[in-house]
């Protein structure tokens, strides 16, 4: 039991603060996942990587892990966000149960997701089936929304012929229709389309991701503009 729950990765993007030791205040960020042996996270300050680093995160009144010990692994940025891969080298016994019982309070379905993993994992195998494969891939693109005419932009980070994924710093809610218009490199006009959002997630404190289903779309022109990357 305790090894099955120490290496399953609770998938949260949840809202928390974290005070580096010696720090005066508490910084805003986003657990994306979590572990009992290590969290990857969010947020806007910066970090030394390939450090130890002691802190205090607080994911929820009642929720307060205390003095954690952890070893920055690996760093990487998103538009004006920080991610960071941080391996925990000290963590009370008491905490690995705040942090499992923190899971299990608010998000149950991570645990039900835990023991029903593998039966999970072919129905989304099933139900995952597209003209063409999602190709991993950031493409910088504009866009407006229809109902308000609110302007924005953000970049992809796949395409299928069916949706894009899209990471904004706007906020889009589910059933917004929006015009777009990607900016795929050698071509001389951007790429016209129109979607609707179908769910939206937020993974940092100033950026959400974002799917969308294609309404009208020239699947035969994406096809050949996408064909320059190779994924």
């Amino acid at each position: 039991m305790k090894e099955r729950r120490s290496c399953f990765r609770w998938q949260i993007d949840h809202p928390a603060k974290l005070k580096l030791e010696g720090a005066e205040s508490f910084a805003s960020c986003i657990v994306n996942n979590i572990t009992l042996k290590g969290i990857k996270i969010s947020l806007r300050i910066r970090l030394p990587l390939d450090t130890f680093l002691r802190f205090t995160l607080v994911l929820k009144e009642g929720f307060v892990l205390d003095n954690i010990e952890g070893w920055l692994v690996w760093h990487k940025t998103l538009i004006d966000t920080n991610i960071y891969g941080l391996y925990f080298t000290k963590l009370k016994d008491l905490d690995k149960e705040k942090i499992y019982k923190f899971v299990q309070t608010f998000y149950p379905k991570q645990i039900q997701r835990q023991y029903w993993q593998g039966l999970e994992e072919d129905k989304i195998i099933k139900q995952d089936r597209r003209i063409f494969a999602r190709i991993p891939v950031q493409i910088p693109l504009r866009f407006i929304e229809l109902d308000s005419n609110k302007e924005g932009a953000g970049l992809t980070y796949d395409i299928s012929a069916k949706g894009i994924g899209l990471l904004t710093p706007i906020e889009l809610s589910p059933n917004t229709s929006i015009e777009l218009w990607l900016d795929i490199p050698n071509q001389t006009q951007p790429f016209y389309t129109r979607a609707n959002v179908v769910w939206s997630k937020r993974i940092s404190p100033d950026i959400y991701r974002i799917g969308l289903n294609l309404e009208k779309a020239n699947l035969m022109e994406l096809s050949r503009a996408l064909k320059m990357f190779k994924v």
